[in-house]
């Protein structure tokens, strides 16, 4: 009779904790998914031409509204949104997927030295294609960033078999993202005018003048690289709980870290071709969905992750554009504030935890 009263009991605790579970991963995607939509709405309504949100709607539903509000919206605000929140899911992505691969929360690929990497190459081909050839596509200048990003992790990864210390290794990475720095400036000194002037801004980093074509680009990019990573949610949990469990659940460690890599640099090498290098963003919002959410389990952290890299840097892309509007400042320097302050607090509780 006490064995039934107990299991009674210990069924009834399970089923309370799972509903509590669920209903706080509910409240987190709700609360995300009202995020996106008031400051979606904010970044139409805002700027130096101020539209109401009757007339947004009537635009965007019923393609109303006199034809300087529509160019506005449809050709300038609405795709800048849309490429913000795309690339700031690739990348908030990007930095979960070195974080599971390196097992350690501080990993990202601005810190890394990745981003510089992808910088590097990208800046070296706008040159070239714009010097011998007058043009390029996205695609070109995603191959660019993704050839970048994987010379950049093949430094970080030969360092990693020589230095098994996290933090020497994180320091090494900086240090390959600082030489990747130094050889773009010594480019973009030596390139003619007109193609500094192109890279400039995109080299800061910066959501500004994004057009349709760069949003079907991108879409299609992070798209399929998103299916790629929901497909191994049930390996990247094994991978989280050891390596030795991974293999006992028939994971292929070799195949599977390579495949974390690539899908990591091409979401970084979206981000860096279309916007240039962002900073913090890889680390401090995987960091802020984990606790949030109170679980590791990638099925839950990956759509939740993309979501809150998306409202981040929409959020941070406002701010850029309205904080000393007309003048527009970087999203890395948006980023940085808010991004870095995180990333201390989180170091500090790991050292408290130890």
């Amino acid at each position: 009779m006490q064995k039934k009263v107990s299991t009674a009991q210990e069924t009834g605790s399970f089923h309370s904790e799972n509903f509590r579970r669920r209903t706080r991963y509910s409240m987190v995607f709700i609360v995300l998914a009202i995020a996106f939509c008031v400051i979606t709405v904010l970044n139409i309504n805002t700027g130096n031409v101020r539209i109401s949100v009757p007339t947004i709607l009537d635009i965007l539903f019923q393609h109303g509204g006199n034809d300087v509000e529509y160019s506005i919206i449809w050709k300038i605000r609405l795709p800048r949104i849309l490429m913000a929140a795309i690339l700031g899911g690739a990348l908030s992505l990007s930095g979960f997927l070195l974080q599971t691969f390196f097992a350690n929360p501080i990993a990202g690929p601005y810190v890394l030295g990745i981003s510089s990497g992808a910088k590097m190459v990208v800046a070296l081909t706008m040159i070239i294609f714009l010097e011998y050839m007058g043009s390029f596509s996205s695609y070109t200048l995603i191959f660019a960033a993704f050839i970048g990003s994987l010379i950049s992790t093949g430094f970080i990864l030969m360092l990693s078999r020589k230095i098994h210390h996290m933090a020497s290794l994180l320091v090494g990475g900086i240090m390959i993202g600082y030489i990747c720095s130094a050889v773009t400036d010594f480019v973009v000194t030596f390139a003619e005018d007109s193609d500094i002037v192109n890279l400039h801004g995109w080299s800061q980093g910066s959501f500004s003048g994004m057009s349709w074509s760069n949003v079907k680009v991108a879409t299609i990019v992070v798209g399929i690289t998103l299916v790629f990573t929901f497909c191994l949610s049930k390996p990247i949990g094994a991978y989280q709980l050891g390596e030795a469990y991974a293999q006992s659940m028939g994971v292929n460690i070799k195949v599977f870290r390579v495949v974390l890599i690539l899908l990591s640099s091409v979401f970084s090498a979206c981000v860096t071709a279309f916007a240039g290098p962002i900073s913090f963003v890889g680390i401090a919002v995987p960091y802020l969905v984990r606790k949030s959410l109170n679980t590791s389990r990638p099925l839950v952290v990956i759509p939740a992750t993309f979501l809150g890299g998306a409202v981040f840097c929409m959020l941070c892309d406002l701010i850029a554009r309205m904080a000393f509007a007309p003048m527009e400042l970087n999203i890395s320097t948006v980023t940085s504030v808010l991004g870095a302050p995180i990333v201390i607090i989180m170091m500090l509780k790991r050292e408290k935890g130890r």
